[in-house]
């Protein structure tokens, strides 16, 4: 025996356990679990009862009573089938249960048949015949497993046990199994019913009820909630049933299903469930009548959550609008047959679909993209909580392009029509309400609203004024005025709303800026492309001009002839211009001395009479190097005489060496 959660040695110590847990008893036949067990009512006319299981050579059997022994199990008392000893199957959940290796115990055809199986072993089967008085039979069952693992391993994912309820009448062939998923053909297993927690996958995780720790009435590991087995009978005629378990595949892991006591009833049928989870509420213009008409019925009481309804005594039970929720509910019908049999025909549970009140069916949006052409894209969810005051919490509400479209809008719906565009809301889980038309218009802020930038002078206050005619303002400040003031750089945005309550945003740029500072003028002179840079300091945007009028962006200027100039940095901003005057000295290529009072000195031009250049020296040589004079920048020059000799025209050499540590060497021409 394989211990699970139990510490056996502390079992040992105390002696005790600690929990209440189901008790089993093999002792009541087979006649008298079906009879006195199951159906425990008047109303049964049952025959042929059989029952087979496991022959174990101590004596035990896997078939039996159970009792709920003052436990939390769901049932108080009913019949156990199992795949292994039942009196293993009582709590606590300490050890794996898996009786019935090696002792030749065969699985079941039928059972292979209905589930599609062909390797069951340890097969329990509880089978009779019986007779119904109603049209439905039904009963109630549980199926727990010890291959509802907590901590499987992958490849035991797919290990499961099988069972079926199979149901035939007596001289047909085909039987039905009645053991499935609700509103499915599903079997009820451990791999099509299972929790989440595990790494199995959940399946119908709705219809399980839990994996189960030490402390549980059972030795299982997990089990299903209570499931309901029913079917549609004919009155009168004889109906075979088979009760079948089986492990599949080997004899390990027990499994067993435990059918509730007096859960075995025989009624009519009363039709599906009209609720909204099946999207068939009953609509509200709708007459219904639920019809428990039963042979050999001598009298009727209908039931509203399991109370009688006053008055309600006839066969039928009528609904006639209007409805209201408090309708919503389950109704069963209780029929006597006799003073020794009653029964209550298993609950149809009914909601009634409100009558829907429209509140609001026209929307208006303003254009949210940024073409404004009427064309925009709305959040069709958005709609629903106004379009109706009493809409159900389950009712699905979906919008169709047209009347006759099968395919609904996406929740993101772009509009196919300028301005205005029409759709229809459609309740899609029920088939009670007409279409809805709603009338989408979309409003457009035509108007062009541009962005701007502009300066601040040394945060001397400047007005802000978006463009006029408009219905309201609202800027980033807080202010609701068409124009503010501001006194610091920074960035200002308002919101702009028109007369159709859409709005645009404009951006105002403000950038600090202030008058230039000319911090210096590089001078490149002394030869052939003359050429200045300007230097300015400040926090503005700046454009330069050497004439006043004409500015760029570049501080360079170059293919000067000029001597004397004035630089002008002008703020971009309108802050102010700042000007300074600056000179270029150039270097004459010839000198003609003939005393016609023109050109008769050679010497540097442009010198800056105050500045240091002013007393640099020049030193003027023949080409043979011999030194013909030396004159100062700022003065009158060479006028071609040597040792007061008139100098014969020729190339003259020059060294000019500048108190701002320059210098230059070239040559010049006399000429006569």
């Amino acid at each position: 025996m394989l211990f699970k959660k139990y510490n056996l040695l502390i079992v040992l110590i105390y002696g005790t356990t600690f929990g209440q847990y189901i008790s089993t008893d093999e002792t009541q036949t087979p006649l008298h679990l079906i009879e006195n067990v199951l159906i425990n009512s008047g109303c049964a006319s049952v025959s042929n009862v059989s029952v087979s299981g496991g022959n174990f050579a101590s004596g035990e059997k896997s078939y039996g009573y159970f009792n709920a022994n003052g436990s939390t199990f769901p049932f108080a008392d009913g019949i156990i089938l199992s795949t292994g000893k039942i009196i293993n199957a009582q709590g606590p959940n300490d050890f794996i249960s898996d009786d019935g290796g090696g002792m030749g115990w065969i699985g079941d055809s039928d059972l292979d048949q209905a589930l599609g199986l062909n390797n069951t072993f340890n097969a329990t089967i509880l089978e009779f015949d019986f007779i119904p008085i109603g049209t439905q039979i039904s009963f109630d069952y549980i199926f727990s497993s010890e291959q509802y693992l907590t901590n499987p391993n992958p490849n035991q994912c797919t290990f499961t046990d099988g069972f079926a309820f199979l149901l035939k009448e007596s001289s047909s062939l085909n039987y039905t199994n009645l053991a499935v998923i609700p509103n499915t053909t599903i079997p009820v297993k451990v791999n099509t019913v299972r929790g989440s927690g595990t790494i199995c996958p959940a399946e119908n995780e709705q219809y399980f009820d839990a994996f189960n720790s030490t402390e549980y009435p059972t030795n299982f590991n997990g089990q299903t909630k209570v499931l309901t087995a029913q079917s549609v009978v004919i009155p009168g005629r004889t109906y075979h049933i088979k009760l079948v378990i089986a492990d599949e595949g080997n004899f390990r892991y027990d499994s067993a299903i435990f059918l509730k006591g007096s859960s075995f009833s025989f009624g009519v049928d009363l039709g599906p469930d009209r609720t909204f989870a099946n999207n068939n509420a009953v609509c509200p213009t709708e007459n219904l009548s639920l019809n428990g008409t039963s042979a050999g019925a001598i009298s009727y009481q209908w039931n509203f959550n399991s109370n009688p309804i006053s008055g309600e005594t006839n066969a039928t039970l009528n609904f006639i609008p209007p409805y209201t929720s408090a309708q919503n509910g389950s109704y069963s019908l209780t029929t006597v047959y006799s003073p020794t049999c009653t029964t209550t025909t298993g609950a149809i549970n009914l909601d009634f679909a409100p009558q829907l009140v429209t509140n609001q069916t026209t929307y208006t949006y303003c254009d949210s993209d940024a073409i404004q052409d009427g064309i925009s894209t709305i959040t069709l969810s958005d709609i629903v909580p106004t379009l109706f005051t009493n809409l159900p919490a389950t009712y699905q509400v979906r919008f169709y392009s047209s009347p006759t479209s099968v395919t609904a809008l996406p929740n993101s719906f772009i509009l196919t029509s300028a301005f205005q565009q029409i759709i229809y809301a459609k309740i899609d889980n029920s088939n009670c309400y007409a279409l809805i038309p709603v009338t989408i218009n979309i409003n457009a802020f035509t108007a062009i609203i541009a962005d701007v930038t502009v300066g601040i002078c040394s945060n001397i206050p400047i007005n802000l004024t978006a463009d006029s005619g408009f219905q309201s303002y609202t800027w980033t400040t807080g202010e609701t005025t068409q124009s503010i003031q501001v006194a610091t750089s920074g960035t200002y945005a308002v919101t702009i709303e028109n007369a159709d309550g859409c709005t645009k945003v404009k951006t105002f740029s403000v950038l600090g800026s202030e008058i230039a500072t000319i911090t210096n003028i590089i001078v490149n002179d002394l030869n052939d492309n003359a050429s200045i840079e300007i230097s300015a300091a400040g926090s503005g945007d700046y454009e330069y001009s050497i004439d006043g009028s004409n500015f760029q962006t570049s501080p360079i200027f170059t293919n000067l002839s000029g001597l004397i100039y004035t630089a002008y940095v002008r703020d971009k901003k309108g802050c102010g211009t700042i000007s300074q005057e600056f000179y270029l000295m150039q270097i004459p290529k010839f000198f003609t001395p003939n005393g016609d009072g023109y050109n008769d000195y050679w010497n540097l031009k442009g010198v800056y009479p105050m500045s240091s250049n002013a007393s640099s020296l020049i030193s003027i040589f023949d080409r043979f190097g011999k030194l013909m004079k030396q004159i100062s920048a700022s003065g009158v020059g060479w006028n071609g005489i040597y040792n007061e000799k008139i100098m014969p025209a020729d190339d003259y050499w020059f060294v000019i060496e500048l108190k701002d540590g320059r210098t230059a060497k070239g040559h010049f021409a006399l000429k006569r």
